[in-house]
C-alpha cells in the first residue's frame, strides 16, 4: 500500500513545505488538491512537479465535464494521474482516459456520492481506468460518514486498484486490514499536523504491520 498526501489547501509554498516533510515521513505520491487547484490554476501542479520532479503528481481535477480538455491541461502542466468523478458520463471518462493514454498517464475515477457503487464499478472496469476511489468526501466527513463500509463493499468485487479517502488517522486506518487496498490518501491528519513528517511516518509504519 502507498501512502498519498492531499494536499487540499490554498497556498503552493505551503503545500510544497508539507509535500517535503511528507515524502520524508514515508508519503510516495503528492496530491494536488482540488482547493489547490481551484485556487491557483494549473500553477500548483506545474510548482509541484518543478519541485518534485522524481515523486508521482496527483491532479484532483475532479473532473465532471470537458474530459478531454480537463486532462490535457492536468498533463501538459506535470500531472501523472488525474481524478474524474464517477457521477460523469462515461463518454467524459473514455475522454479522460484517451488522453491519459496520450501523455503515458492514469486515470483515477471517484466514486464519491455514487449511488449504486458496485454497478458502477463494473461498467467502469470497460473503460480501462486505472484505479478507483473510495471516497467520502469533507462535508459527509461531519457528518459522522467514513468509507470503509464501502470500501468492505468493493474491495473484493473488482479487478481493478483501489485508492480510499476520507478522514483517514492514525486511530481509524486499522479499518482497512484484511481489505484490499492499494492507496491509503490522507489529508488533513497530515497537513494539519504540527509535524507532517512525523504523522506521515505514523501511518506508514501502521500500514507496514498490516502488510505485515
Amino acid at each position: 500500500m502507498k501512502l498519498q498526501v492531499a494536499l487540499d489547501i490554498l497556498s503552493i509554498n505551503t503545500a510544497i513545505k508539507i509535500a517535503e516533510k511528507a515524502l520524508k515521513g514515508g508519503a510516495e505520491i503528492i496530491e494536488a488538491g482540488t482547493p489547490l487547484i481551484k485556487y491557483n490554476g494549473v500553477r500548483a501542479i506545474e510548482a509541484l512537479r518543478k519541485q518534485f520532479p522524481d515523486s508521482t503528481i496527483v491532479a484532483d481535477m475532479k473532473t465532471i465535464d470537458a474530459g478531454s480538455l480537463e486532462a490535457e491541461i492536468a498533463f501538459q502542466y506535470g500531472a501523472d494521474i488525474v481524478t474524474v468523478l464517477g457521477l460523469a458520463s462515461d463518454t467524459t471518462i473514455r475522454e479522460v482516459v484517451r488522453i491519459a493514454r496520450e501523455y503515458n498517464g492514469k486515470v483515477m475515477v471517484d466514486l464519491m456520492l455514487v449511488e449504486n457503487k458496485l454497478k458502477r464499478v463494473k461498467e467502469l472496469e470497460l473503460m480501462d481506468i486505472d484505479y478507483i476511489i473510495v471516497h467520502t468526501g469533507l462535508d459527509e466527513q461531519k457528518e459522522g460518514k467514513t468509507p470503509f463500509k464501502d470500501l468492505k463493499l468493493l474491495h473484493d468485487q473488482t479487478f481493478i486498484p483501489i485508492a480510499v479517502a476520507g478522514g483517514i488517522t492514525d486511530k481509524n486506518i486499522s479499518m482497512i486490514k484484511n481489505l484490499r487496498v492499494d492507496i491509503v490518501i490522507v489529508g488533513g491528519y497530515i497537513t494539519k499536523s504540527p509535524n507532517p513528517e512525523k504523522a506521515a511516518r505514523t501511518l506508514v509504519k501502521i500500514l507496514g504491520e498490516i502488510n505485515g
